[in-house]
């Protein structure tokens, strides 16, 4: 066997077909695998503190403990599953057993991992960080399964059905799949699938290598202006708009949702700009920048811009 067995990755292995709407690679969204670099603790020790009997999922931390890598199964909604390779702190005599049988398939057959979890894994953090599991191995090409947990927090990782964007937000690096991600205030917007996301600046930022997304959030602060006033000050001072290159919605409550478009000249690099709002009666109001090379990318950024949404 290999010195790891097959390690989680952010990214899927298939993409068997396109969004219709934007041309974005679909893959099934069934399973999602998220890998943990190092446990926690290793971020608080020198470099020179990392041991390894060899296989890299196998970790020694002076003056940290012994780490094994497994993988933790989450049941999201959506029949969805996320598998995160997190690491395990162990005993010293689980890490040399380990250690030992890792390459023989029959010994590591046999394996049994129990120890306390050493990622503060999002969205639960501290409250599973230290939590204790037991790990056994399903497949000898694979790394142990976390399987059963011991106290509430690792019962509840394990046994409960969680929401899939929710759980799903909070991983800032690029996923394989789309997901709906809180904005604060009812609002949510649709995170184009391998974008990553963070915040600064004020706003939610999504970036991809050719495109990007960033959202803030307004509130009107003139009581009783309707939804329209109200989009026509947030647009003013803004550039022209070429003629044909924007687009109003009305919405079923009352709001209103504008886009429009251009391609400015003064870059020094092809670029397409998409700049649109969604405004509420009641004056809350999103507002959403797409930044994209390709001029076929207008479809996305359109979708990106309706996906946006309040909720009550």
């Amino acid at each position: 066997m290999s010195d790891n067995p097959a390690h989680p990755s952010t990214a899927p292995s298939t993409a068997p077909a396109t969004c219709s709407c934007c041309g974005d690679a679909l893959v099934d969204e069934r399973r999602i695998d998220v890998r943990f670099g190092l446990p926690d603790v290793a971020f608080e020790l020198p470099e020179e503190a990392r041991r390894s009997p060899g296989p890299s999922a196998l970790l020694a931390l002076d003056g940290g403990g012994f780490f094994v890598r497994c993988l933790l199964p989450v049941r999201l909604t959506g029949e969805t599953e996320l598998v995160l390779g997190a690491w395990v702190e162990v005993d010293e005599t689980t890490f040399r057993r380990a250690a030992d049988v890792w390459d023989d398939a029959a010994g590591y057959a046999e394996l049994v991992v129990r120890g306390r979890l050493a990622n503060a894994v999002r969205p639960w953090g501290e409250e599973v960080l230290g939590a204790e599991f037991t790990g056994r191995i399903r497949d000898v090409e694979e790394l142990p399964y976390l399987v059963e947990g011991h106290g509430p927090a690792a019962v509840r990782l394990l046994g409960d059905v969680w929401d899939r964007d929710h759980v799903l937000a909070r991983f800032p690096h690029p996923l394989p799949v789309a997901v709906r991600t809180d904005l604060g205030d009812g609002w949510s917007v649709e995170r184009t699938a391998g974008f990553s996301a963070r915040f600064e600046n004020g706003a939610d930022q999504f970036g991809a290598p050719d495109r990007s997304v960033a959202v803030g959030l307004f509130q009107d602060t003139e009581p009783g202006r309707s939804a329209e006033d109200f989009l026509a000050a947030l647009l003013r001072g803004g550039p022209e708009v070429p003629a044909g290159q924007d687009h109003t919605e009305r919405l079923p409550d009352g709001g209103v949702r504008y886009a429009f478009w251009c391609t400015p000249e003064d870059t020094g690099r092809p670029r397409h700009e998409l700049t649109a709002y969604a405004v509420e009666p009641d004056g809350s109001a999103a507002g959403l920048y797409c930044s994209y090379e390709e001029p076929e990318r207008h479809a996305w950024a359109r979708h990106v811009w309706r996906s946006l949404r309040r909720d009550a």
